[in-house]
């Protein structure tokens, strides 16, 4: 391991903002914060929202700074992205933010059932050949389930069409309720100065000409949820940290959209 990234660990093990559990402890029972998050860290009853996979952290920051009377938690299990936030949140002093360091497979360990308003899924992998590691698949939302109010909110912001287009006909097939859906998000008058908070990645995909997708839905509580059995192409291109493959090619009006391997 590096220098630099055992100083950011370091660094994060004496973050005030910042939750990390040993495995041990959550192999043999829930997260000691579970249920307690609002009571013990943030002392208010404001909405809790989580941004899962949130990387560096940036998303986290950028909303807990636009509302403050809504407490945010970045969650990811790459301690080294996350230090960029919380480091943040430090030095700035923000009282409505913190990070955990944990796996999303094991969400409702670290949270109490209705202990979750709203849920940020921003730039994911879209896991185009394992259905069950999608974050936004069945098996995960029924996790999100487990943690989230009825009918809380779950949103994805995505450069994939594949996850886009995953994601969709899924919300669609479950009759789960849409706000948001679209394909163009910044050429289609809706983003506003929540969606414009824009990641290290974001701005990236935009340089290399990438429409950004983004859906906004509701998560109720009752009803099975199913998968879509939909044949959908792969992105022709892949994420930065895979390597570079192919600009997505460019589509006419009325082609069906190409929607990384």
């Amino acid at each position: 391991m590096g220098k630099n990234k055992l100083k950011k660990f370091a660094d994060m093990a004496t973050y005030h903002c910042v939750f990390q559990f040993p495995w041990n402890v959550l192999d043999s029972g829930e997260c000691p914060m579970r249920g307690k998050w609002r009571s013990d860290y943030f002392h208010n009853d404001n909405p809790l929202v989580l941004e899962l996979g949130c990387g560096k952290g940036e998303y986290a920051v950028g909303l807990g700074q636009r509302f403050p009377h809504k407490n945010y938690i970045g969650v990811d299990i790459k301690g080294a992205r996350m230090w960029t936030g919380a480091k943040m949140v430090e030095e700035q002093g923000m009282p409505n933010v913190a990070f955990l360091r944990t796996s999303i497979e094991i969400i409702d360990r670290m949270f109490a059932p209705g202990e979750v308003s709203e849920i940020w899924i921003t730039f994911p992998d879209p896991q185009m050949r394992k259905v069950n590691k999608r974050l936004t698949s069945t098996r995960f939302l029924a996790n999100y389930r487990k943690i989230l109010t009825d009918g809380g909110i779950v949103h994805l912001k995505t450069d994939s069409p594949f996850l886009y287009t995953y994601t969709h006909a899924l919300v669609e097939l479950n009759g789960l309720p849409v706000d948001i859906g679209t394909a163009d998000l910044y050429h289609s008058g809706l983003a506003d100065d929540i969606l414009e908070i824009k990641t290290h990645y974001e701005k990236q995909w935009l340089e290399r000409g990438l429409t950004i997708k983004y859906i906004k839905f509701h998560l109720p509580q009752a009803g099975e949820l199913q998968e879509p059995d939909i044949e959908i192409p792969h992105d022709t291109y892949r994420s930065y940290n895979r390597g570079y493959i192919e600009m997505p090619q460019h589509l006419q009006p009325g082609d069906a959209e190409a929607p990384h391997d």
